[in-house]
């Protein structure tokens, strides 16, 4: 993924692995998207799987939003993703998931699929406006507070 490029909305988007150094702006954007947000042990854990993926999408010298995904052998899964509430609406969280949807065609796996809470509605019209489809509903997935999720997927024909 590194020095993929995009231009949005009139700003140089790059996207590139995630450094250590990056965490701190990582942590903030997040503290100011989700109501429950990872801290700094959870993302070291995931990150250390030598599955997981990191990525930023950055202007300039400003990461604008991340994204963690697991490789598994046939698909990509989302596991985290974020993008600063002062970049929304500017294609950062789209570069971030066309990134990565971009790269099916360069490798074996042919899905990208992540669950996300019920209630999450702006991230199931972001994530269907990338063309992800809601493909099945898992009962009870969440906890605090008890909630169903849906698995959302985009699938190579």
């Amino acid at each position: 993924m590194q020095g993929k490029s995009a231009d949005v909305v009139g700003t140089e988007v790059k996207i590139r692995w995630l450094l250590r150094s990056d965490l701190p702006t990582v942590l903030d954007i997040e503290s100011r998207v989700w109501d429950r947000p990872w801290d700094e042990n959870d993302f070291l854990s995931v990150m250390a799987y030598r599955n997981c993926i990191g990525v930023v999408a950055e202007s300039g010298d400003r990461v604008l939003g991340f994204m963690l995904y697991e490789l598994h052998k046939n698909s990509f899964r989302i596991v985290n993703m974020a993008v600063d509430p002062q970049a929304w609406r500017h294609g950062i969280g789209r570069a971030l998931v066309d990134g990565l949807i971009n790269r099916l065609s360069m490798t074996r796996r042919y899905e990208v699929w992540l669950t996300l809470r019920e209630s999450n509605v702006p991230a199931q019209l972001f994530f269907s406006a990338c063309g992800l489809l809601a493909t099945i509903v898992i009962r009870d997935h969440y906890e605090d507070p008890v909630e169903d999720g849906y698995l959302m997927s985009f699938c190579l024909s």
